[in-house]
């Protein structure tokens, strides 16, 4: 992208993930080993589209609690008043003790982001995800100084991992975010994960959305220490698509697959019905 060739951050991950299958394939070994395990499974949470009401999300943050999973975040629409509600009522609905978290997705101004901080540790939120844009580091860096619970960010934020090296260096962040989609494959998403490791500092992998992403994202999780979670977005269903069968999910933990490579096929049919034309 520097020397303008007009190439996204996104254009990378394909190519730099498919040069890591084929080496781990190779090797006859699952991705994960081949990174370097660190474990066999990883804790899930759902993460949930906008929603259009607060009872919608106390109701999906209770479903997903009963399915076994960790951990729910809410994604709500950016409207303060709106917002406050239905953390209250997704707090209301699963108890004291089942972790929440918030991802408003940068809408506040800083006060407001201040405030809803402040409601959020009332609430015992897990942490508090990008309340203010990535890039904006002074107010980012005022509210990690300023709230005690957990800020976590940088997972827009291209050029991963030097970029984040600030962020961590000058505690922009208390936790950061990388994966294998936005962070331009597994190359960078494991660079920033070590180095985020060699701080201290979590490394939690954000959602690739789709399942064969996932579940390459679900094998660096694997393969590193500092990530607590396996993040999905919900409904699951919805995602569910493009594996020729499903990540296995058992008693709130993802299982890696053992055959090499990705460890799932995938869904060749399904590709090819939705491919309009090949170049």
């Amino acid at each position: 992208d520097r020397w303008w060739n007009h190439a996204p951050i996104y254009s990378y991950g394909p190519f730099d993930i498919n040069c890591w299958l084929l080496s781990s394939m190779k090797a006859e070994q699952p991705l994960y080993k081949y990174l370097g395990a660190y474990r066999d499974t990883v804790p899930i949470y759902g993460s949930s589209l906008v929603l259009s009401t607060p009872e919608a999300y106390a109701k999906e943050a209770l479903e997903y609690k009963e399915k076994g999973f960790n951990a729910y975040k809410l994604h709500p629409p950016g409207n303060y008043d709106f917002d406050l509600e239905a953390h209250k009522a997704a707090r209301k609905a699963v108890g004291d003790d089942f972790k929440l978290m918030s991802d408003p997705v940068a809408p506040y101004t800083f006060e407001e982001a201040l405030r809803f901080g402040r409601e959020l540790e009332k609430l015992n939120y897990y942490w508090y995800e990008e309340p203010l844009f990535d890039e904006n580091f002074h107010g980012l860096r005022e509210l990690t100084r300023i709230l005690d619970i957990p800020i976590i960010g940088t997972e827009v934020i291209a050029k991963h991992p030097y970029s984040v090296a600030e962020c961590i260096s000058t505690r922009v962040v208390d936790m950061v975010r990388a994966d294998v989609s936005w962070s331009g494959g597994i190359t960078p998403t494991m660079k920033t994960a070590h180095l985020a490791e060699s701080f201290g500092v979590q490394c939690e992998i954000h959602t690739a959305i789709y399942h064969p992403l996932e579940l390459v994202n679900l094998h660096c999780c694997a393969a590193i220490k500092n990530s607590e979670f396996f993040e999905v977005l919900v409904p699951y269903e919805y995602f569910n698509f493009g594996l020729k069968e499903s990540i296995k999910i058992q008693n709130g933990l993802a299982h890696l697959p053992q055959k090499p490579g990705l460890g799932i096929d995938l869904d060749w049919d399904f590709i090819d019905n939705c491919t309009f034309k090949e170049y």
